[in-house]
């Protein structure tokens, strides 16, 4: 798929979109209402971009998630509901325009591929430590549960369908993004992991944050 040379940015507090995700929005901001349209009409893409916490005037974090808009509905109101998928990271460049809305020039962050026994090896820590997390109740709504495992009953067999699941997914970029989104709580933490290139460094953001996700699950349960 091409990706366009610029795109037009939302900024939300607590949101982000990775690659392959897919994310339901409600569309209201009249600015947002703009984009979206002008979107529609070309090539149905815009990011999503977390809002920086150490700015005080609305600023994105340097590196957001591309979109494609898979599904919208007008309300009559002017409103829309959408469903956008996540294509790519890209790095925000220079803006080109800021009102109605922003846009920006945007670079695709796209990750080589590794094949590494430090990947393998920081995979199965991952696995380990989401069961861990599982261990200690279950965060994740029933329907993602069931989605991965094709199984919805409760208790043990359940996190171990969830973990082989996981573990099938074989492409450890892929699996990294889908733990952060689904057992990071802070949206800072998820920030971190979107804006990691390189696979090796990813996962072991990840796994560092998993140990504190476990941590805090473990005195919560005390």
């Amino acid at each position: 798929m091409e990706f366009p040379d610029s795109a037009g940015v939302m900024i939300l507090n607590n949101c982000d979109l990775f690659p392959l995700s897919r994310l339901p929005l409600f569309i209201f901001e009249p600015r947002y209402r703009t984009m979206l349209a002008d979107a529609l009409e070309s090539h149905r893409m815009f990011c999503l971009a977390l809002r920086r916490p150490d700015s005080a005037r609305e600023q994105p974090c340097e590196v957001a998630g591309l979109g494609l808009v898979r599904v919208s509905v007008q309300n009559t109101n002017g409103t829309s509901n959408l469903v956008l998928q996540g294509l790519t990271r890209v790095r925000l460049g220079k803006a080109v325009q800021t009102r109605p809305y922003r846009v920006h020039l945007i670079e695709p962050l796209i990750p080589e591929p590794t094949d590494s026994l430090v990947a393998d090896a920081l995979v199965a820590r991952t696995l380990e430590l989401v069961e861990a997390r599982l261990k200690f109740g279950n965060p994740l709504p029933l329907a993602v549960v069931t989605q991965l495992s094709s199984d919805d009953t409760v208790g043990p067999p359940q996190i171990e369908n969830l973990i082989r699941a996981l573990d099938r997914i074989g492409d450890p970029g892929t699996l990294a993004d889908l733990v952060a989104r689904l057992f990071l709580p802070d949206p800072m933490m998820r920030q971190l992991i979107l804006q990691t290139v390189n696979i090796e460094e990813r996962l072991r953001h990840l796994v560092h944050f998993l140990v504190e996700e476990v941590a805090r699950t473990s005195n919560d349960n005390d």
